[in-house]
Parts: structure tokens; C-alpha cells; sequence
């Protein structure tokens, strides 16, 4: 199988080509075709000197060398953070090459080792205005990037890149397996982190409405290698669990140039021991037994905790490598390649014991069995691009990508024993192996009046295709090391298409005024859906199937784009953004209908596209070392596509996906950023967010109250997922080249996850809670090549639900050598 699948993981060749092939391509693994047998595992350069307190010049920025197509463009009036004495004040090189008119928020390799502990790529943007990642422990594969209008819940309505890897997960939209791939990338690769706000720009598909992530890597222009050793230690005490859960994570990377030819390798070895992710639970206490914690669940409905859910132990490793080369003095093709492999074992763990002897019992209680297993995950992606950088009347920009699914394999038993703790010898397989998807993109910048003139036309041709394969096999003994497919229980597959046009052009009507507009033409469908369903006896024997072949889908639109930016001197900009942008149904959210521990996703094949209207505007006011702004914006999104997850019982769940007719975003933002406050070396940030949310229309709505058995109104609600409130401030204080100490604080408010609002009971498991976060962290360079971190998350120790547990207070201790 991996050879089979390898081969399709790593051909680059035809990338553009399978954009158009039919689902029985290379990529795409018919559904048809016999799987084979499943093997799993049984359980069982010189460091750059610190900046300087005072005075950071331009000298002293990253030495990492750029690809041609990504250098630093010359200063351009209006571009945020000119003549900044701090780096990441100044304009991404994506925003400079294509004059992108959203504005941006960075931060650099540096700033993340002095600031921030940073475990996983993710952790980057923790203290960025209003954006948090819905990250549950050290080396979570299902961390969503939440922005200020889209909740965690929105995985597919933000971009995120890793170069010119797109690591978002497109193929669907939720928390789950379509969370971004950070995993794929080693934290000692980034160089730097670009976050732009809105669907403002053409050259970015509708999935940009909450916004666009660069992750660059700091290709070296001389030898270089770095190693890392971090070590994080969690004590945990909640319901009936207490234990201390440790994880160590060895991250490497090193680099050079020769010549034309410059590469970066980095791995990351991560082996993470983690609190409970979810809870097991009962509408009754358990006749017979003893150790049931009394609760509710968010909806005010009795769900007694009898023990937990998933209780994990993850080890993963994953590697990439990137090759520059100098094709001619302005023009330069890249290539990079990563592998990501996941072997995860859950073993969950009963409260209850028996009255009658003492001993741990699972009660018969059958949802404990969704949370014993084991799950091996294998995935390669492909980037190729070729870029120039004349900075004459032409420029271009081809890149190509691909992402493969070699092995995507979770083994459950499929019940629980009738006494006792064990489990039935047969299971079930879920297998997504065969899953992929790829994207091409030819861009072009047109300068008809030379570099830095009055206009500067881009545009662009895009095309990508998701594949959806996901059966579900039985198995004679869930465990067994090696063990072929069984009966079909459940099979999902399909398969999205997308197309564009894009056209743009930044016209500087005057040195200090310039109006951008853009337009994005797109095309889209879905195919070859189809669901099998079958009902089986307690003990797993299929009594009935039903397949159902989905309908296909299509639609095309045209999405306008418009900024205007002013400078009213050198250090004041305001600029006004408004875009609309279509975000089109994925194929999970069309055709997966999945099980994941105790919650039932029900997919929904007749969806239609979100159409979103977002305007923006920004006042800023900025220093060579500083800024402060303040954004107000409005947002509306018809036909939004929200999943609704309501309980069917005390222990199971059910996630069910419509369109919302239209919801209203609106709020305002401000942020600051400011060096050598008071004195030398003392610097302040912070962030403050507020977002009214509301449901202005749901026709389809027809809910009901679980408590009072009343009907529901969905029309007034706030819009779930979304909190009112997001605050972030820190304080960074680097007495000299040596030590750099910051203490950060994180708060959320309240947020729901029904489209009626009818959470009310905050603070228990499934709930969404509001929540106010401490970090400190402790930078220290030792010697040369030297440096240690000491860390502490979630200082005072806040117990908060975002459904899952999130962790408690974390004892952090890294150490890092330079060669």
C-alpha cells in the first residue's frame, strides 16, 4: 500500500493535469477498489545576537535570505511600518510583491523565542489581535485558527500558508480532521509570521474571509543548523482524573547556500502524554455502582460524568525539506517536500465501581468502546513554484501543490464487554487513506508605467480539486497488529472543483492616495457523492444497507474588491477595505457522515455557497518602533453554512450542517505595539476586541428548548462560536542582549454553540466558556550559541471547556543550541 501510495504522494509532474482528471485518477483511490490489509503498532549558522533594547537599525534584521520572488520590495508610500526600526513592523513580502491592500500583523523567529513558548507552529500567533487557536494540548493535529468574525468551528474560512504550501485542509470545515497541517512544519524552520485581515484581496480565494496566515521559512544564505530540546509538564486534577502529563519534543533544523542552490531541512520528533480530551457520561447514575461525578450538560440537561473519554498518548515525527535554486539572476524555482506521521493510542478510564465488589466497571455503558483506539496517520504534501523578481515591467509567479492521505487508518472495537472493563474482540475500521487534493496557481504582475509607477496590475488563473475518500470497514479483532477489511459499515466519498479568474489593479492616484480594485471570477461543483448506511445488531452484525448516490452541484460567481488608502503625513494612514467573497460548501460538510467518540456528524449534500459582504476601516498611527490601530468593521454573510451540535442524549451528540439565510457581523478593534516604553527595552502590546453577532434570518430553524420542551428562535441569537470580547496584553522587558522576560494575558468572553443560544450552564464538559489566561515566559542567552527558555501557561491555573478540557497549568523548559 505505501508503495502505491507514495508514488502518488510524490508525483509533481502531472499536478495541473489531475486538477481536471476524473475521480478515478491517480490521485483519487476509487471506491470500488479493495483496500489492503491495515498494519498498525499495538499499544503498548551562527545565532543571530538578541535585539538590542534601544536600537534595532535595519542592519539588524533577519540575515535570512529570501527567495528571489519574496525580498523586501523598495519602500513605497503608504506601506505600513516604513522605515520601522523592528521587523515585523514592516509590510509582508506578499503584501509589497502583489500591493495587497489588507492590512497585516507579524512577528518574527526572534520575537517568537523571546516572547512567546513556543512548542508548536501554532503557538506563533497567540498574542496576535484578535485571533486564537483552538490548540487542546501539546502536538494537537485539530487546531483551528479562530479570527475575529469566525470561531473555532471555521477551519475553512481562513488560508493558511507555509511558503507556498497551502497547509489549510480545505477539504472541510470543523474542528476535526480538516484542521490546518502545522504538524507538518518544525518550529525552528519559520522565519516569520504575516497574519492579513478580510477577503480584501482578488488574488485570494472566499476562504480568506476570516482572513489570510503566511508562514515563511528562513532559507539561509550561509551554514547553519539549530537543535531544540522542549519539555512542557501538566498537572491535571478535574473529576475523577488526576495524574501529570508530560510532553518532550526534539525540534531540528539546518541549512546553506552553494552557489545558486540553497536548502532547509527540519524534523520535529514530539512524544505528548494528554489530559483527558472528553468525558464519558450517563443521564442517570448507574444502578449498582459507585464514582459518578453529578453534572449537566450545557443545555441544563443531566449528564453525569462516569469517566473519561479520550485519554491519549501521541507520538508523531514529521520532516521537510526546501530547495531554492537561482534558475538566473531573476528567477528562482523552488521545491519542498513533507511527511507527517502520527501513531496515537487512547485508552479511556472508568469512574465506576462496582457496589457489589469494588472493582472498575464500564457499566455496559457502550460509548466507552468509541474511545478505545488506535490510530495511525501517514501524510505527504508536494510544492513546486517558480518565481521572478526583475522588479521591471513583468513579473510571474507559478506554483503548484499537492497533499495525500498515504495512510489514514482508526481502529475501534465496536462495544463494550457486558460486565467488567473489557472490550468485544470485533471492531470497526475508518479509513480516509486515499484522500488528497492539489492546487495550481499561474499569477502575473503587470507594471505599465515601471517598477513603482502609478499602476501596478496583477491577476492570476487558479485551479484545485479535493477527493473525499472515507470507508468504514468491520474487523474480526480490532486490535490485531495486522488484519484485513471486513464488511462495509459506512462508506463517504466526493469530490469538489474549483476554478478562477482574478484580475487587480493599485493605482497611486497621488503619493499619498491610492485605490486598489479587484474582481475574482470563480467556478465550482461537486461530483461523485455518494453515502452507504447500514444498521447493525448490538454486537455488530449489518441487519440492513442503504447507498445513496448525491446529487452533483454547481455554481459561478464574481466577487468585487475595493480599497482606498490614505497618508495624511509620514506617520498617520487610514484606509477603507470592503470585499465580497463566495466560500463554497467542502466535501465533508456535503458528504461525511462520520462518528468521532460519542458526537454523530451528519453530512448535508444540498448546500448552497456563502455569499459575504465585509468592510473595514482603518486609523493608524505608527512609530519606527510602534504602532497603535483601531478598526471598525461590519460583516454580512448570506446563506452562511454553520454546523449545529445539539445533544441527542445525556451521552451522545449530533452535529448537523445548514444554511443559516443571513447573519450580521459588526465590531471594533483596536491594537497597540509599542518599544522602550518609559525606558529602554520595555515593550507593551495588546489588543482588544469586541464583535456584535447576530442571526438575522433562519427560515429552516425549527428547535426546541431541551429543557422546557418549547420551540426556539433562532432570529436575534447571537452567532454561534463567536465570543463578544477577546482581550490580549503583554509586557516584554530585555534589560540587555541577554534576557528578555514577558508576562501575557489572554481573555475570551462568552460564546455559544447553538444557533438559539440555549447553552446556558457554562463551565461543565461540552460547554463553551469564557476565560482569562496568564503566561510568562523567560528567554536567556546564554553564551553564543546557547540559549534556554523557562516558561509557565495558564499561570493561575483557569479550568475552562471549549467543549474539550483545555489544559491547566504548564510548566515549560526548552533549550536550544545554534551550531
Amino acid at each position: 500500500m505505501l508503495r502505491c501510495h507514495a508514488r502518488r504522494g510524490v508525483s509533481i509532474v502531472a499536478v495541473q493535469a489531475a486538477l481536471l482528471a476524473s475521480s478515478s485518477g491517480a490521485f483519487a483511490q476509487s471506491s470500488s477498489a479493495v483496500l489492503p490489509p491495515v498494519t498498525v503498532d499495538a499499544p503498548a549558522a551562527v545565532k543571530p545576537k538578541p535585539r538590542k533594547p534601544a536600537v534595532n537599525t535595519a542592519a539588524a534584521r533577519s540575515r535570512s535570505a529570501k527567495p528571489a520572488g519574496e525580498r523586501a520590495a523598495p519602500t513605497l508610500t503608504g506601506e505600513q511600518g516604513t522605515g520601522s526600526a523592528r521587523a515585523s513592523l514592516e509590510p509582508p513580502a506578499a503584501v509589497a510583491r502583489y500591493q495587497l491592500p489588507q492590512r497585516s500583523f507579524s512577528i518574527t523567529a526572534r520575537e517568537m523565542d523571546e516572547t512567546i513558548n513556543l512548542k508548536d507552529p501554532e503557538d506563533a500567533v497567540k498574542y496576535m489581535p484578535s485571533l486564537f487557536v483552538r490548540k487542546r494540548n501539546d502536538g494537537d493535529n485539530q487546531a483551528v485558527l479562530a479570527t475575529r468574525s469566525w470561531g473555532v468551528n471555521s477551519s475553512a474560512r481562513t488560508l493558511i500558508y507555509y511558503d507556498d504550501l497551502l497547509i489549510s485542509a480545505l477539504i472541510g470545515n470543523n474542528n476535526t480532521n480538516s484542521s490546518p497541517r502545522w504538524n507538518l512544519i518544525s518550529p525552528e524552520a519559520i522565519g516569520r509570521v504575516d497574519y492579513l485581515n478580510g477577503p480584501f484581496a482578488a488574488a485570494y480565494p472566499g476562504n480568506s474571509i476570516g482572513g489570510v496566515l503566511l508562514i515563511s521559512s528562513k532559507m539561509p544564505d550561509r551554514p547553519f543548523a539549530v537543535a531544540k530540546e522542549t519539555v512542557s509538564v501538566m498537572p491535571w486534577n478535574q473529576y475523577g482524573t488526576k495524574d501529570t502529563y508530560v510532553t518532550s519534543q526534539t525540534s531540528a533544523a539546518a541549512g546553506n547556500r552553494d552557489g545558486k542552490l540553497s536548502w532547509l531541512v527540519s524534523a520535529n520528533y514530539l512524544d505528548s502524554f494528554q489530559q483527558p480530551l472528553t468525558y464519558t457520561t450517563s443521564s442517570t447514575i448507574p444502578a449498582g455502582t459507585t464514582g459518578t461525578f453529578p453534572a449537566l450538560n450545557k443545555q441544563g440537561v443531566p449528564a453525569n460524568v462516569v469517566g473519561t473519554g479520550i485519554l491519549a498518548h501521541s507520538q508523531q515525527t514529521s520532516g521537510n525539506i526546501r530547495l531554492a535554486y537561482d534558475v538566473t539572476a531573476q528567477v528562482q524555482a523552488t521545491y519542498s517536500f513533507g511527511i507527517w506521521n502520527n501513531h496515537l493510542v487512547s485508552d479511556p478510564q472508568t469512574y465506576l465501581r462496582s457496589a457489589a465488589t469494588g472493582l472498575p466497571t464500564f457499566n455496559n455503558i457502550t460509548t466507552f468502546a468509541n474511545a478505545k483506539y488506535i490510530w495511525d496517520e501517514t501524510h505527504v504534501s508536494n510544492a513546486v513554484a517558480i518565481k521572478s523578481d526583475t522588479k521591471g515591467t513583468f513579473d510571474f509567479d507559478l506554483s503548484a501543490s499537492s497533499y495525500n492521505y498515504l495512510e489514514d487508518t482508526q481502529l475501534n472495537p465496536y462495544t463494550v464487554t457486558p460486565t467488567g472493563v473489557g472490550f468485544s474482540q470485533n471492531g470497526k475500521i475508518q479509513r480516509m487513506d486515499g484522500t488528497n487534493w492539489q492546487n495550481a496557481d499561474a499569477k502575473g504582475i503587470w507594471r505599465p508605467l515601471g517598477y513603482g509607477g502609478a499602476h501596478e496590475i496583477s491577476f492570476g488563473i487558479h485551479g484545485d480539486r479535493y477527493r473525499l475518500e472515507n470507508p468504514t470497514y468491520g474487523s474480526a479483532v480490532w486490535y490485531q497488529a495486522s488484519t484485513g477489511t471486513g464488511q462495509l459499515y459506512a462508506n463517504n466519498q466526493g469530490e469538489t472543483r474549483t476554478g478562477a479568474l482574478w484580475l487587480q489593479d493599485a493605482w497611486k492616484i497621488q503619493p499619498d492616495l491610492k485605490l486598489t480594485l479587484g474582481g475574482r471570477l470563480e467556478t465550482w461543483q461537486s461530483l461523485d457523492g455518494q453515502n452507504v448506511v447500514t444498521l447493525a445488531s448490538g454486537t455488530g452484525v449489518i441487519t440492513s444497507s442503504f447507498t445513496k448516490n448525491q446529487p452533483g452541484l454547481a455554481s459561478t460567481n464574481f466577487s468585487p474588491k475595493a480599497s482606498l488608502s490614505y497618508d495624511p503625513n509620514k506617520d498617520w494612514n487610514i484606509t477603507v477595505n470592503f470585499g465580497e467573497a463566495y466560500r463554497y460548501p467542502t466535501v465533508l460538510e456535503l458528504y461525511q457522515n462520520v462518528t468521532v467518540g460519542n458526537t454523530i456528524t451528519v453530512a448535508n449534500p444540498f448546500l448552497k455557497p456563502e455569499q459575504d459582504f465585509t468592510g473595514e476601516l482603518n486609523i493608524e498611527r505608527h512609530w519606527n518602533d510602534g504602532r497603535v490601530r483601531l478598526t471598525l468593521f461590519r460583516e454580512r454573510t448570506n446563506s452562511a453554512i454553520i454546523a449545529q451540535t445539539n445533544m441527542i442524549n445525556a451521552t451522545q451528540s449530533a452535529t448537523t450542517f445548514s444554511n443559516v439565510d443571513a447573519i450580521r457581523l459588526q465590531g471594533v478593534e483596536l491594537s497597540a505595539d509599542k518599544d522602550n516604553v518609559l525606558m529602554n527595552g520595555l515593550q507593551l502590546f495588546g489588543s482588544v476586541t469586541y464583535v456584535d453577532s447576530r442571526i438575522l434570518a433562519d427560515t429552516s430553524w425549527a428547535g426546541v428548548d431541551p429543557l422546557t420542551n418549547l420551540a426556539t428562535t433562532a432570529v436575534g441569537k447571537r452567532v454561534p462560536y463567536v465570543p463578544d470580547w477577546r482581550a490580549k496584553f503583554g509586557v516584554t522587558y530585555r534589560p540587555n542582549e541577554n534576557w528578555a522576560y514577558t508576562v501575557a494575558a489572554r481573555y475570551s468572553g462568552k460564546q455559544y454553540s447553538t444557533l438559539d443560544n440555549t447553552d446556558r450552564v457554562s463551565h461543565v464538559y461540552g460547554a463553551f466558556d469564557n476565560f482569562f489566561v496568564v503566561d510568562l515566559k523567560m528567554h536567556y542567552n546564554a553564551t553564543k550559541n546557547f540559549a534556554f527558555d523557562f516558561g509557565i501557561d495558564n499561570l493561575f491555573n483557569e479550568q475552562y471547556f471549549l467543549f474539550h478540557p483545555f489544559p491547566g497549568r504548564t510548566f515549560v523548559l526548552a533549550g536550544k543550541y545554534t551550531f
